[in-house]
């Protein structure tokens, strides 16, 4: 993996906190807190920038202490893998809307940002007040930007929902813990908060190779809605429908099909005894959408909730005056911040039971472990090298970090 990395900017090991200064010690990110007077090892490891760029470029790793305990309506979360999202490269580039915060790292006064948005961690400590949750609960971050791409974390009990067992026992497997808190449940409430879909009903969607795509595809096989999945034509398109139809595809098309009346005019004939297409699940946009759009029947619901193409949705005026169209907007942070822990369990708990019926897999991945033998410029080289790769696009999986604890 060195061979792949690029150069080590040597700023990078002069950042080293081998030589910790106590009187630093005694704040994590944002917290104040109480530690042991005897001096803390060197066990955590966070992914870390100070700007943004270029993630093989800006980001470095930092080790610090073991955290202490935790101050009044908090807990300490040891991490057990965290995702790399496309959304996780938009905003250490800084060109994803919503931005994380500088924090501290114990034992030193530099301020950086934490890299990683979801991950499954299990609670290690529990703070005063602190309801719902108790030591060894496996949990996930519903706070954006939450900093997930470290070994350890003290965070708000507010801020991470707790992860069931399954009926009958049993827990879920690390890499879907890892990947439950955007891609499922933002295809889980598409298909259930904008029509009422009943079975036979058609979806439509754009984008269907994507994680949320392919949990729409498993989903709604699962309440018997049919899709229709439009996707970028590929070398290995023959490989990918077969993929989706293992998943429960419907149907799949290429954008280019688009431009076919023949194409056209199959999927009204299939959709029109169902009394047409109701919702279009779009994360595109761009002149391909506007052409999905025109697929749609009466009273139908285009909700968006991403732009892959990096061009706006520009739908015919005619679609709201004579077919009652509907646009909305879906961003799974914002569903955390408007619903309490006991809705937040709720979805976790439906999204487990889907795993148990073997209803939804999980991702084709490659878990990158960060050994806790290496140093921090050696585990620098291994993180800037995956982020070289992944912006290449030499990765066809969802790659996971894991960190193991820091030799001393």
């Amino acid at each position: 993996m060195t061979s792949m990395a690029r150069r080590i900017p040597s700023q990078i090991f002069r950042s080293s906190l081998k030589t910790l200064n106590r009187a630093h010690i005694g704040s994590l990110y944002h917290n104040p807190r109480t530690f042991s007077t005897s001096l803390p090892r060197l066990a955590n490891r966070a992914i870390v920038y100070t700007s943004t760029g270029n993630p093989s470029e800006v980001l470095s790793a930092r080790t610090y202490p073991s955290l202490g305990p935790p101050p009044q309506g908090h807990v300490n979360v040891r991490l057990l893998c965290a995702p790399v999202n496309p959304s996780d490269v938009n905003v250490i580039e800084g060109v994803y809307p919503v931005r994380p915060s500088l924090e501290s790292l114990v034992g030193s006064t530099e301020s950086v940002f934490v890299g990683g948005n979801e991950g499954l961690g299990v609670v290690q400590r529990v703070g005063n007040g602190v309801d719902g949750l108790k030591e060894g609960d496996w949990v996930v971050f519903a706070k954006a930007q939450s900093g997930t791409w470290a070994s350890e974390r003290c965070v708000n009990g507010s801020d991470v929902v707790r992860i069931p067992d399954m009926e009958g026992g049993g827990r879920i497997g690390e890499v879907q813990g890892a990947t439950l808190t955007v891609n499922p449940p933002t295809a889980y409430n598409m298909l259930k908060e904008f029509v009422d879909l009943k079975a036979g009903d058609w979806v439509l969607q754009n984008g269907a190779n994507s994680a949320v795509g392919q949990a729409v595809i498993q989903i709604a096989a699962h309440r018997g809605l049919r899709t229709i999945n439009f996707v970028r034509d590929r070398d290995n398109m023959d490989e990918l429908r077969i993929q989706l139809h293992g998943l429960g595809a419907d149907q799949i098309f290429t954008y280019e099909s688009l431009h076919s009346k023949d194409t056209i005019s199959h999927i009204k004939s299939l959709t029109s005894s169902a009394g047409g297409i109701r919702l279009l699940l779009n994360c595109v946009s761009g002149s391909t959408t506007t052409s999905l759009a025109r697929l749609l029947g009466a009273n139908a619901t285009i909700v968006s909730y991403g732009a892959m193409s990096k061009q706006p949705l520009s739908l015919p005026t005619s679609l709201f005056i004579f077919k009652n169209l509907s646009c909305k907007g879906y961003w799974q942070q914002r569903w955390y911040m408007e619903r309490g822990r006991t809705e937040r369990e709720e979805l976790m708990r439906e999204l487990v039971g889907l795993i148990g019926l073997r209803k939804l897999r999980e991702p084709e991945h490659e878990i990158v472990r960060i050994g806790g033998g290496l140093s921090d410029g050696e585990a620098t080289q291994l993180v800037q090298g995956v982020m070289d790769r992944i912006e290449k696009g030499h990765y066809g999986k969802k790659i996971l970090f894991k960190f193991d604890t820091v030799d001393s």
